[in-house]
């Protein structure tokens, strides 16, 4: 029995090629996922914000959204209801509170950690060069049971210092208090995240506040006590950002933020003055060459997630041990750490 002819043959071939194309026959390539109508990225007044905001300004992602803006969150309770009523795409906020909104339901993925080192005791006192230097002093402390002061207190009571015996805390409700209660002399000490930092140390130097603010000093890095205290490398992941509900479940679009966030952290990271400018526009409360100098004082790069996973759970160990509500209760499973076919970095 002959085979088809020639003609036969070509007439075959082209048929099955048309059917291969053909929506819904044979192989074929899904359609992009729809734009959506607005990105909204949120985070603190602190550095983790920075990249957010370039992302903002620039048209790193405008394919995939029509709009992409940025908001400030003031304190963690606020944070806590954007997370928890999903008022925002992609939100900056420590790593315990990312942690414990998991552990209570909330529908998010930590997608990096970027920030390793922004805290330091503020002091008027020049001699001050340890936590050990504190003893039987005052110091404002922000954000009661909240990053800074759980990290102050683990540190502190590693070196044997008994917080409420040796040391008055005055707390307060931001950093930016506890700056204000340091350049108008109603504290000698605060422990205060960059860029509230940089804030203190330019405003002391500048008219009208230098006649009579004091003169400040960069006292404490407390990631270099943490080292110390700890036997580990002087850095902490303190902070980073999560995808929420509306956008965790897009790969592509997770990918995308992942590697738009670190892009823009690099480029702050490279231009510290005009990333200084850029944040001033957003955030009335700072000088731009305070965020400029907070930039080259603080350990900012963006690691993956399921990267930092090892330093994340010696914190969260520590965290449990301390109080197991800090983490609402145990240790966040594999799905909490986003994973990325192709993680971005920054370079510091």
């Amino acid at each position: 029995m002959r085979g088809p002819s020639q003609p036969a043959r070509r007439s075959l071939l082209t048929a099955l090629t048309a059917l291969a194309v053909v929506p819904g026959v044979g192989a074929t390539t899904a359609p992009p996922e729809p734009k959506l109508p607005r990105l909204l990225l949120a985070g603190p007044f602190a550095s983790v914000s920075n990249p957010l905001i370039r992302m903002a300004e620039s048209d790193t992602l405008a394919d995939l959204a029509e709009k992409v803006e940025f908001v400030s969150w003031r304190d963690p309770d606020q944070l806590r209801v954007m997370a928890l009523e999903g008022k925002a795409d992609v939100l900056a906020m420590p790593v315990n509170v990312a942690a414990n909104l998991y552990n209570r339901g909330a529908k998010l993925r930590l997608l990096n950690v970027s920030t390793w080192g922004l805290l330091w005791v503020v002091s008027r006192d020049p001699s001050v060069r340890r936590l050990a230097d504190l003893r039987g002093h005052e110091i404002a402390m922000p954000f009661r049971g909240d990053m800074p002061d759980i990290l102050f207190g683990l540190v502190a009571e590693r070196e044997g210092i008994d917080l409420r015996r040796d040391l008055r805390l005055r707390y307060v409700a931001t950093p930016i208090d506890a700056m204000q209660l340091l350049v108008t002399r109603r504290v000698e000490n605060a422990l205060l995240a960059e860029p509230a930092v940089s804030m203190a140390l330019r405003k002391t130097g500048s008219f009208p506040l230098s006649l009579v603010a004091p003169e400040l000093h960069r006292a404490i890095d407390l990631q270099a006590e943490w080292g110390r205290a700890l036997g580990r490398d002087p850095r902490i992941p303190q902070a980073g950002i999560a995808v929420m509900a509306s956008v965790m479940d897009r790969p592509d679009l997770v990918a995308r933020i992942a590697g738009a966030y670190a892009q823009a952290l690099d480029w702050c990271n490279t231009d510290a003055q005009e990333c200084g400018r850029m944040v001033a526009r957003h955030i009335d409360a700072l000088l731009p060459e305070a965020v400029a100098d907070s930039i080259a004082s603080s350990r900012l790069r963006a690691v993956p997630a399921a990267e930092a996973r090892a330093e994340l759970e010696f914190l969260f160990g520590l965290l449990l041990k301390k109080n197991p509500a800090l983490l609402g209760g145990r240790l966040p499973p594999d799905d909490f750490y986003a994973r990325l076919a192709a993680p971005s970095r920054g370079s510091r």
